[in-house]
Protein backbone atom coordinates (compact mmCIF):
# COMPACT_ATOMS: atom_id res chain seq x y z
CA UNK A 1 0.00 0.00 0.00
CA UNK A 2 2.90 2.34 0.88
CA UNK A 3 4.29 1.91 -2.49
CA UNK A 4 1.36 3.43 -4.05
CA UNK A 5 1.08 6.48 -1.85
CA UNK A 6 4.97 6.57 -2.84
CA UNK A 7 4.53 6.49 -6.76
CA UNK A 8 1.58 9.39 -6.24
CA UNK A 9 3.63 11.66 -4.01
CA UNK A 10 6.76 11.03 -6.18
CA UNK A 11 4.51 11.96 -9.36
CA UNK A 12 4.11 15.29 -7.28
CA UNK A 13 7.34 16.14 -6.83
CA UNK A 14 8.51 19.59 -8.30
CA UNK A 15 12.17 20.41 -9.60
CA UNK A 16 13.37 23.21 -7.21
CA UNK A 17 17.18 24.82 -6.58
CA UNK A 18 19.37 23.66 -4.18
CA UNK A 19 19.51 25.96 -0.66
CA UNK A 20 19.91 25.56 2.66
CA UNK A 21 19.71 27.47 5.98
CA UNK A 22 21.20 30.95 5.78
CA UNK A 23 20.66 31.40 1.86
CA UNK A 24 18.41 34.37 1.13
CA UNK A 25 16.11 33.38 -1.61
CA UNK A 26 13.31 34.79 -3.61
CA UNK A 27 9.55 33.32 -3.44
CA UNK A 28 7.13 33.94 -5.89
CA UNK A 29 3.89 32.40 -5.35
CA UNK A 30 0.12 33.00 -5.99
CA UNK A 31 -1.85 34.81 -3.63
CA UNK A 32 -5.58 34.91 -4.49
CA UNK A 33 -8.19 37.78 -3.44
CA UNK A 34 -11.69 37.34 -4.41
CA UNK A 35 -11.81 36.49 -8.07
CA UNK A 36 -7.92 37.67 -9.04
CA UNK A 37 -4.63 35.54 -8.24
CA UNK A 38 -1.46 37.65 -8.64
CA UNK A 39 2.07 36.36 -8.35
CA UNK A 40 3.36 38.18 -5.18
CA UNK A 41 7.16 37.93 -4.00
CA UNK A 42 8.88 37.37 -0.92
CA UNK A 43 12.56 37.50 -0.09
CA UNK A 44 14.47 36.58 3.30
CA UNK A 45 17.36 33.88 4.63
CA UNK A 46 15.84 30.49 4.62
CA UNK A 47 15.98 30.00 8.60
CA UNK A 48 15.52 26.20 8.50
CA UNK A 49 14.55 23.42 6.42
CA UNK A 50 12.38 20.54 7.70
CA UNK A 51 10.55 17.51 6.72
CA UNK A 52 11.48 15.13 3.38
CA UNK A 53 9.73 14.54 0.09
CA UNK A 54 6.22 16.07 -0.46
CA UNK A 55 6.01 17.12 2.93
CA UNK A 56 9.20 19.25 3.35
CA UNK A 57 9.25 22.59 4.33
CA UNK A 58 11.13 25.68 4.62
CA UNK A 59 10.77 28.64 6.38
CA UNK A 60 11.78 32.21 5.68
CA UNK A 61 12.37 35.42 7.26
CA UNK A 62 12.80 39.12 6.42
CA UNK A 63 12.50 42.50 8.10
CA UNK A 64 9.95 44.50 6.85
CA UNK A 65 9.89 48.35 8.27
CA UNK A 66 11.68 47.08 11.53
CA UNK A 67 9.04 44.35 11.89
CA UNK A 68 10.38 41.02 11.59
CA UNK A 69 8.20 38.51 8.95
CA UNK A 70 8.48 34.83 8.82
CA UNK A 71 6.70 32.99 6.40
CA UNK A 72 6.59 28.83 6.35
CA UNK A 73 6.20 27.33 2.76
CA UNK A 74 5.81 23.58 1.47
CA UNK A 75 8.72 23.07 -0.59
CA UNK A 76 6.63 21.26 -3.87
CA UNK A 77 3.42 23.36 -3.09
CA UNK A 78 1.94 24.08 -6.79
CA UNK A 79 1.02 27.61 -5.28
CA UNK A 80 4.80 28.11 -5.54
CA UNK A 81 5.87 29.28 -9.19
CA UNK A 82 9.11 30.32 -8.42
CA UNK A 83 12.17 29.75 -5.98
CA UNK A 84 15.63 31.90 -6.73
CA UNK A 85 18.38 32.22 -4.53
CA UNK A 86 19.67 35.38 -4.71
CA UNK A 87 23.10 34.33 -2.45
CA UNK A 88 24.40 31.89 -0.55
CA UNK A 89 24.85 32.11 3.52
CA UNK A 90 27.95 30.82 5.36
CA UNK A 91 26.31 29.69 8.60
CA UNK A 92 27.29 26.85 10.62
CA UNK A 93 23.85 25.96 11.75
CA UNK A 94 20.87 24.21 10.23
CA UNK A 95 18.07 26.18 11.93
CA UNK A 96 18.89 29.56 12.17
CA UNK A 97 16.61 30.87 15.30
CA UNK A 98 19.06 33.26 16.93
CA UNK A 99 18.22 35.91 13.80
CA UNK A 100 14.66 36.01 15.84
CA UNK A 101 16.37 38.18 18.08
CA UNK A 102 18.63 40.42 16.31
CA UNK A 103 17.88 43.62 14.55
CA UNK A 104 19.36 45.56 12.22
CA UNK A 105 22.91 44.85 11.19
CA UNK A 106 23.24 41.79 13.91
CA UNK A 107 20.34 39.80 12.00
CA UNK A 108 22.88 39.99 8.29
CA UNK A 109 24.41 36.73 7.24
CA UNK A 110 28.08 36.65 5.93
CA UNK A 111 27.35 36.20 2.33
CA UNK A 112 29.55 32.73 0.83
CA UNK A 113 31.88 33.38 -2.08
CA UNK A 114 30.07 31.40 -5.11
CA UNK A 115 30.53 30.96 -8.86
CA UNK A 116 28.15 31.10 -11.97
CA UNK A 117 27.54 27.66 -12.11
CA UNK A 118 26.12 27.50 -8.24
CA UNK A 119 23.04 29.01 -8.50
CA UNK A 120 21.12 26.70 -11.18
CA UNK A 121 22.00 23.92 -9.06
CA UNK A 122 18.89 21.36 -8.64
CA UNK A 123 18.72 19.74 -5.29
CA UNK A 124 20.88 16.14 -6.23
CA UNK A 125 18.70 13.82 -3.94
CA UNK A 126 15.64 15.05 -5.68
CA UNK A 127 17.18 14.29 -9.38
CA UNK A 128 17.35 10.38 -8.79
CA UNK A 129 13.73 10.24 -7.72
CA UNK A 130 12.61 13.07 -10.45
CA UNK A 131 14.25 10.29 -13.08
CA UNK A 132 13.01 7.42 -10.73
CA UNK A 133 9.31 8.85 -11.09
CA UNK A 134 9.84 9.53 -15.18
CA UNK A 135 10.87 5.35 -15.30
CA UNK A 136 7.67 4.46 -13.68
CA UNK A 137 5.67 6.17 -16.28
CA UNK A 138 4.44 8.49 -14.12
CA UNK A 139 5.53 11.96 -15.01
CA UNK A 140 6.63 14.83 -12.74
CA UNK A 141 4.28 17.29 -12.64
CA UNK A 142 4.83 20.65 -14.98
CA UNK A 143 5.18 23.63 -13.31
CA UNK A 144 1.09 25.19 -12.57
CA UNK A 145 -0.04 27.42 -15.44
CA UNK A 146 -1.34 30.95 -13.89
CA UNK A 147 -3.31 33.57 -14.85
CA UNK A 148 -0.67 36.48 -13.73
CA UNK A 149 -2.83 39.73 -13.49
CA UNK A 150 0.03 41.41 -11.67
CA UNK A 151 3.58 40.57 -10.10
CA UNK A 152 3.93 42.36 -7.10
CA UNK A 153 7.32 43.30 -5.36
CA UNK A 154 7.60 44.46 -1.92
CA UNK A 155 10.01 47.44 -2.52
CA UNK A 156 7.52 50.20 -1.57
CA UNK A 157 10.63 53.04 -3.43
CA UNK A 158 9.63 50.70 -6.78
CA UNK A 159 6.36 53.02 -6.59
CA UNK A 160 7.90 55.86 -5.99
CA UNK A 161 10.21 55.35 -9.39
CA UNK A 162 6.92 54.59 -11.43
CA UNK A 163 5.06 57.92 -10.38
CA UNK A 164 8.70 60.00 -11.30
CA UNK A 165 9.04 57.66 -14.98
CA UNK A 166 5.07 58.45 -15.68
CA UNK A 167 5.56 62.27 -14.67
CA UNK A 168 8.73 62.87 -16.91
CA UNK A 169 6.56 61.14 -19.42
CA UNK A 170 4.25 63.67 -19.13
CA UNK A 171 6.66 66.27 -19.13
CA UNK A 172 7.96 65.32 -22.04
CA UNK A 173 4.96 64.79 -24.04
CA UNK A 174 3.82 68.64 -23.01
CA UNK A 175 7.26 69.83 -23.92
CA UNK A 176 6.65 68.19 -27.28
CA UNK A 177 3.71 69.63 -28.24
CA UNK A 178 4.78 73.19 -26.80
CA UNK A 179 7.08 72.88 -29.62
CA UNK A 180 4.22 71.87 -32.49
CA UNK A 181 1.99 74.86 -33.15
CA UNK A 182 -0.03 72.85 -35.52
CA UNK A 183 -0.62 70.40 -32.14
CA UNK A 184 -2.03 73.34 -30.34
CA UNK A 185 -5.55 74.49 -30.16
CA UNK A 186 -6.27 77.89 -30.98
CA UNK A 187 -6.44 80.61 -27.93
CA UNK A 188 -8.58 83.55 -27.67
CA UNK A 189 -7.47 86.18 -25.45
Amino acid sequence: MSSVIDNIERAQLRRVPAFEAGDRVRVHFQVVEGNRRRTQVFEGIVIKRQGSGLRETFTARKQSFGVGVERTFPLHSPKIEQIEVAARGDVRRAKLYYLRDRVGRGARVRERRFGRGDRDVVDPSLDATLEAASADGEGVMPPPETDVVEEVAEDPRAEVVAAEEAEEAEQEAGAASADDPESEAPRDA
